[in-house]
């Protein structure tokens, strides 16, 4: 296995498991949540029903929102996405753009010094692998 697919492919492993970690945390401690959203309907995650003095939310809607958007919502589903895209390059033999690696490095950055502690650092070690093998030669 060449470097460059190696350094993809752990790339690819990183991201994968920050963001099925984060679903399946996230199932974890909103699992009644969650299961309510089964119970009452997918349009139940986040309800556009508003009370009667209009802007006032009631507190199931609101930590539903907070469930949805921690969840389905998250970066967690796009990451995983992410991370599969990049496992199936490296296994073509195609480099993903330095600038993915950027993106993601400094979006896991900000992302980390705003929600400290937090496992966004872990996805700037992604970004920093996806930089390194797109600036790789292929001298096998």
């Amino acid at each position: 296995m060449n470097s460059r697919k190696r350094l993809l492919r752990w790339a690819s492993g990183i991201m994968f498991v920050l963001g099925t970690g984060h679903l399946s945390l996230l199932a974890l401690i909103a699992w009644e949540d969650i299961t309510g959203w089964v119970d009452r309907g997918m349009w139940a995650a986040v309800p556009l029903a508003f009370t009667e003095e209009g802007a006032v939310q009631m507190v199931e809607s609101l930590q539903n929102k907070v469930t949805f958007w921690a969840g389905p919502g998250s970066f967690a589903v796009p990451l995983i996405l992410l991370g599969c895209l990049t496992w199936h390059l490296a296994g073509r033999g195609v480099a993903v753009p330095a600038g993915i690696g950027w993106g993601l490095a400094t979006w896991c950055a900000l992302g980390g010094v705003l929600l400290v502690p937090s496992p966004f650092f872990a996805g700037i070690v992604s970004g920093a692998l996806i930089i390194l093998a797109a600036r790789k030669d292929d001298r096998s």
